[in-house]
């Protein structure tokens, strides 16, 4: 399992071929996302998105969720690039990356871990654009997709 919580850009296509070049003969299934700063958000522009976090803390926190959710599913490998920063418009955010020996276990362990990245993982959202910055909080709709998983512990 790697998890990195980075302070500048990264490259999605790059960190999958690495992730999957160790995957070895019983890997059947590789299911992954990408999540991108919008240029547009609650009909506003958005230039750039700026996330806040605790070093050491924020990567601790995010390996024991992934930790949780590999734990739940049978997976063979599990891969987390979360940046931290100022992320402009376009750039990648978050890459989650799950190898299992079929599909299923490996589309719920990514749509798990990304539900509990958004709702429970110590990164503070700002987004900033033309009309100005505001603070980003998980939805009610967030919420309920993440409880929807149950405990990470």
């Amino acid at each position: 399992m790697r998890i990195a919580v980075l302070p500048h850009a990264f490259s999605p296509e790059a960190d999958i071929a690495r992730f999957c070049h160790r995957r070895g003969a019983d890997a059947g299934a590789l299911a992954t996302f990408v999540g991108y700063c919008r240029a547009q958000s609650g009909g506003a522009d958005v230039t750039q998105l700026e996330l806040q976090h605790y070093p050491g803390f924020t990567e601790a926190e995010v390996r024991r969720l992934a930790e949780a959710v590999a734990g739940r599913h049978d997976l063979i490998d599990l891969l987390v690039v979360h940046r931290v920063g100022v992320i402009p418009a376009g750039e990648p955010i978050v890459l989650v990356a799950a190898l299992s020996a079929h599909r299923a276990a490996a589309f719920k362990a990514v749509e798990e871990l990304m539900d509990y990245l958004k709702t429970d993982a110590p990164i503070w959202k700002r987004e900033s654009g033309p009309a100005g910055a505001r603070w980003i909080e998980p939805t009610e709709r967030d919420r309920a997709r993440r409880a929807s998983h149950g405990e990470t512990e």
